[in-house]
């Protein structure tokens, strides 16, 4: 683990079994408050860890909440939290399934105890993050901080908990915003997202993409907006280092098609590409400069146009000194993608394949996200509805 020399806010997790070594024992200690937001919750033995550490703290009246996403936690049995329940726990499913609005998904993740003590990061709650993402268990990396920022991550968790069961009342479209917004702090920003064109993760980063120096980006599931593809394009073409690592092994075989249909423009510009090998990589870090952009938002079009996502922004230093070292251990564990090499391998299918992943993932997906989202407060099984409380 590395951590801040001079600064113990912030410790960065480079494995799984640093995160949730880290995660169960902050539980463990908490006296007030635990609050734990998952996409996905799978029933195993990292589970069953989680599930006593949970029910052991509200056990001594500390206040615990859960909430886990219906769609992607949608293999978890309905009676997995009563004991949790029944120790005094709450646990809430966030949208649940309906065909008319399955696709807004709650991806962010974050545990923060005693509203001092957070968690963020890409790593979800399965036997899969149990590993060093080298020989075994998937690749993925995160962050434990202390202070402002956690109490910042406990509001938007409560925020985001009170509407878990995704009720509106007419005419709520009008303020959507509350769920899309920027938290300021002296330490950094915590940039929380949603559905909608006002994302501020693509306003943030576009900005201080601008005239950045050196950009480094480990990416799980990479399908950026064409603004933020000529703005790696152009930095790398203006002499900017630009390296991206992106997965060669993945869960989602169309999200990796799909981002391979980028690879011969932006290797044409000077990115530098590299596909991690050992494991399926999941991580979600930018480097840029010395900003340090981490938490469960990928650079694809769900995190930028649909799901529910965090990210925090923190302009360190040292923390990005760090997080290059990260990096560039990642890079022993990867193959660069030559251009020209790149360009005569590929056949005129598997470019086909690539155009038709892409066409899914960042026109069809996200159009009937936005026809859902258009409609929904409008429905009858809505209408008149208050949030859930």
């Amino acid at each position: 683990m590395k951590a801040m020399d001079q600064n113990p806010k912030f410790e960065w997790l480079e494995t799984g079994t640093q995160a949730v070594g880290q995660m169960l024992s902050s539980i463990e200690a908490a006296r007030k408050s635990v609050r734990m937001e998952m996409y996905i919750f799978h029933e195993s033995d990292t589970a069953q860890k989680f599930r006593q550490a949970l029910m052991d703290a509200a056990q001594r009246k500390v206040h615990v909440r859960v909430m886990i996403d219906a769609f992607g936690s949608m293999a978890l049995p309905e009676n997995y939290w009563d004991t949790l329940r029944a120790a005094g726990g709450d646990v809430r499913r966030f949208n649940p399934l309906k065909l008319n609005r399955m696709g807004f998904r709650d991806h962010r993740k974050m545990v923060v105890c005693d509203e001092h003590i957070a968690f963020v990061g890409g790593f979800n709650v399965g036997h899969e993050y149990e590993g060093d993402g080298v020989n075994c268990g998937w690749c993925d990396v995160g962050i434990r901080l202390e202070g402002k920022l956690a109490h910042a991550l406990s509001t938007a968790f409560d925020e985001l908990f009170a509407h878990a069961e995704f009720r509106y009342r007419p005419f709520y479209k009008l303020r959507r915003s509350r769920r899309t917004k920027t938290v300021r702090l002296p330490e950094g920003r915590l940039l929380l997202s949603g559905p909608g064109r006002n994302n501020p993760v693509k306003s943030s980063l576009r900005t201080d993409l601008t005239n950045a120096k050196r950009v480094q980006i480990i990416c799980a599931y990479f399908l950026p907006t064409w603004r933020l593809r000529r703005s790696l394009t152009r930095l790398a073409r203006h002499g900017a280092k630009v390296q991206i690592i992106l997965p060669a092994k993945t869960d989602v075989p169309l999200s990796l098609l799909a981002a391979r249909s980028f690879y011969n423009r932006l290797l044409a510009a000077g990115v530098e590409i590299y596909e991690y090998q050992p494991q399926i990589l999941h991580a979600k870090l930018m480097l840029i400069d010395d900003l340090v952009y981490v938490g469960s938002a990928n650079l694809d079009a769900r995190s930028l146009h649909i799901n529910y996502e965090l990210l925090l922004r923190l302009p360190n230093p040292k923390l990005a000194a760090l997080g290059r070292e990260i990096f560039n251990a990642k890079l022993q564990y990867c193959k660069r993608i030559e251009w020209q090499a790149w360009r005569k391998s590929r056949t005129i299918w598997e470019r086909i394949k690539a155009r038709f992943a892409y066409w899914v993932l960042a026109r069809l997906d996200v159009a009937v996200a936005r026809y859902q989202w258009r409609w929904l407060p409008r429905s009858k099984s809505n209408r008149g509805l208050k949030p859930a409380p």
